[in-house]
């Protein structure tokens, strides 16, 4: 792929696992129930599809627009003091099921033979196809952790370009930083705990560019 570079235009499909936790802040009043004694993170896994379109800025300057489907899965780990003198540990998991719509600028490094390194950086709009936002907390037998279906985040990775007969082969390691407070506060035992929420993903890809 020699010639690579001189096309203006690149298409491509991206195929990425995922980790997912919040980053978090408790509610300093503690009044709303005595018996707890701490939250904490517990990531899960999942996975991302994504579609590729490239513009050719510069010899080191790529466009890159990559809408596609996330599929992430979040958990927070509650413990609650027991009469008894145990501790009761409530795991509550947040299922999303995102469109994600992202921009973001690729700068690389000159060709050496085969192989480029680059650095990623961009803004994204997540919608969650499957978000509890419109639940009736009162209408549910369990209290479930409900958050908002629109996220704005930040990307920030990089990767390494492996150029191909007839494709480019890239492996990308990046970080998605939640932008903005997901938790809708609705009173239920597991909101009144935390003052804010905002997700936290780590992503790696395997890209394919034609």
């Amino acid at each position: 792929l020699s010639s690579f570079d001189n096309k203006r235009f690149h298409f491509g499909f991206i195929v990425s696992g995922n980790s997912s936790d919040f980053r978090f802040n408790l509610n300093q009043d503690t009044t709303f129930n005595t018996s707890l004694y701490g939250v904490a993170n517990a990531p899960q896994g999942g996975f991302n599809l994504a579609l590729l379109a490239s513009l050719n800025m510069s010899r080191h300057l790529k466009l890159r627009f990559v809408p596609g489907l996330s599929f992430q899965d979040r958990g927070l780990m509650y413990s609650f003091g027991q009469s008894s003198g145990g501790v009761n540990e409530i795991l509550r998991r947040t299922e999303s099921v995102n469109l994600d719509v992202p921009l973001l600028l690729k700068i690389r490094t000159d060709r050496l033979t085969n192989f480029a390194a680059y650095a990623l950086i961009g803004a994204k709009y997540s919608r969650d196809m499957q978000s509890q936002e419109d639940v009736n907390q009162q209408l549910q037998n369990d209290d479930i952790l409900r958050i908002q279906s629109s996220n704005f985040s930040m990307d920030l990775g990089g990767g390494i370009d492996i150029f191909l007969p007839f494709f480019k082969l890239a492996f990308e390691l990046k970080t998605e930083i939640g932008l903005i407070n997901v938790l809708i506060q609705d009173d239920s035992n597991y909101a009144n705990p935390l003052e804010g929420l905002k997700t936290r993903s780590y992503i790696f890809s395997i890209c394919f560019e034609g």
